[in-house]
């Protein structure tokens, strides 16, 4: 199976949109179906999500080249439908809590996964594999009160499949 998503994200002094956006065009040709950024607002101290179906161009427009979406700490992705329709709740980054994340690959047990954590509350908005790590990552930072790396970790040991995360935390400004 020939899975092609792109990921980007910046950390720095610059604005975060208009890089990440750019470094998502130069992995356009990997082929994909719609594009997402999130990136931390230092001034609001909330994490902002756009996303678009289609090209991203769609994404460029809908952000005003990256304008629309201050911040110096971003992630972006372009994603390939696998998991769910080519839908904007579908598309990434996805968001739980005070965590952001994108990811590319598959989950192979994220129907289990999402049977628990239903049962534990959560709700879901979209038909992704992705929608459900993020979850799961929320859920053992906030029960178990751990750090990023405990709570991915924690996460990490549960999920079966194949993929790589990108992940943003609110609390940890300056950091993916």
């Amino acid at each position: 199976e020939n899975i092609m998503c792109g990921i980007a994200g910046y950390i720095g002094k610059q604005q975060a949109a208009p890089i990440i956006l750019d470094g998502l065009s130069k992995l356009e040709y990997r082929g994909y179906d719609s594009a997402g950024i999130a990136v931390r607002n230092e001034a609001t101290d909330k994490i902002a999500i756009v996303k678009a179906k289609g090209r991203l161009k769609t994404l460029i427009e809908k952000t005003d080249g990256g304008s629309a979406v201050p911040g110096t700490c971003g992630i972006g992705h372009t994603r390939w439908a696998t998991h769910g329709g080519v839908t904007n709740a579908n598309a990434h980054p996805h968001k739980s809590g005070n965590v952001a994340l994108i990811h590319n690959g598959i989950i192979e047990n994220y129907a289990e996964l999402k049977d628990k954590l239903l049962k534990h509350g959560y709700t879901f908005y979209s038909e992704t594999d992705t929608e459900v790590v993020i979850k799961l990552v929320d859920y053992y930072y906030r029960k178990y009160n751990l750090g990023p790396v405990d709570a991915i970790a924690k996460t990490m040991v549960r999920v079966r499949g194949s993929y790589a995360l990108e992940l943003m935390f609110r609390d940890y400004p300056g950091e993916i």
